[in-house]
């Protein structure tokens, strides 16, 4: 239909023009065949000069099409213009595709530098944390084991900023290789062994006996921020239950203070704390959230449940990458 309207004007003219010849020839009784055989020629050539450039509109409409699927810096070789309006509009693309390229480039290099000075900041972090933790290793008491635990905390922030920025990073090193789920789950409890004694939190952990293709360092990583949510919603006298299930699911359950129904759906959202994170005033609503990314990445999945007062049960599912290898 847009083809069409290009060429009405010119129709609109042709008609009336023929009109007023047949209409001069027929006041003076001339032969109107005169202008019938000149009228139905000029039809007929323009007829096919109008189907032969509807053809090229096509196809250069066509080619516009292919062009706009294509992100801004890939959108070359346009279609040359064949007036004047056409070329304005394809100056202006051009001058759109430059701004758009000079934003991208500066937006990567706000990037690059935010990514660097988070990289550094961690770094510099750890140095004064493991510091402050071969000072308390001197000390037996109350007090130096609470610093233990608030500097084991901020560990935990430094690992969440440090995982949430290399997220969607280009040199993320994923390394699968089978891994040993004990060596991974041994890992976890000896850093957090202080604050099972502490908080008098009970643990039922027997041997897996299991391996798995995945990347040791990123699931480590993973359940370090499960087992911290259990061990931070989990009263004293609770247990936390480390077990395997069929195919190859890691299951982590508590017997904490559970999660509301209408909180359930959003746990794995991004800044989600929930009614437990509002009573908990320094809950970040990262750590589920960096969970499923990462568990994503690397192939596998996550999935909770809970109920008030009941606990929560979070199974890894790790059998993805091995169906996918098979």
């Amino acid at each position: 239909m847009l083809f069409w309207k290009k060429y009405a004007l010119g129709l609109g003219l042709f008609a009336l023009f023929a009109a007023i010849f047949f209409s001069v020839f027929a006041l003076y009784g001339l032969p109107l065949s005169a202008v019938i055989y000149p009228a139905l020629l000029f039809a007929v050539l323009g007829g096919g000069l109008a189907l032969l450039d509807i053809r090229r509109e096509k196809q250069r409409r066509a080619r516009m099409r292919r062009l706009l699927q294509l992100p801004a810096a890939l959108m070359r070789d346009f279609p040359a213009p064949r007036s004047a309006a056409e070329e304005d509009d394809l100056r202006l693309i051009q001058a759109l595709r430059q701004e758009a390229a000079q934003v991208r480039e500066e937006a990567q290099a706000r990037e690059r530098e935010a990514a660097d000075y988070y990289t550094a900041w961690v770094h510099q972090v750890k140095t004064p944390l493991a510091a402050l933790r071969l000072l308390l290793q001197g000390e037996d008491s109350d007090l130096s084991r609470r610093a233990g635990e608030e500097a084991l905390r901020i560990e935990q922030y430094v690992e969440m900023v440090l995982a949430f920025q290399r997220l969607d990073s280009d040199s993320t090193d994923y390394a699968f290789a089978r891994c040993d789920l004990d060596a991974v789950v041994r890992q976890a409890l000896r850093r957090f062994s202080a604050l099972f004694i502490r908080k008098g939190i009970g643990l039922s952990y027997a041997p897996l006996r299991a391996r798995a293709l995945t990347d040791e360092k990123w699931l480590l990583f993973v359940l370090e921020q499960v087992l911290m949510n259990a061990l931070k919603y989990t009263p004293a006298g609770g247990t936390i239950t480390i077990a395997l299930e069929a195919p190859l699911t890691l299951l982590v359950r508590d017997t904490g203070v559970g999660i509301a129904p209408e909180d359930l759906p959003r746990v794995f959202e991004r800044g989600f704390t929930g009614y437990n994170g509002r009573a908990d005033k320094r809950a970040t609503g990262l750590g589920l959230y960096l969970c499923r990314r990462i568990l994503r990445a690397l192939g596998h999945d996550i999935a909770l449940q809970s109920a008030p007062g009941e606990g929560t049960s979070v199974r890894i599912d790790l059998s993805r990458q091995e169906e996918r290898l098979e």
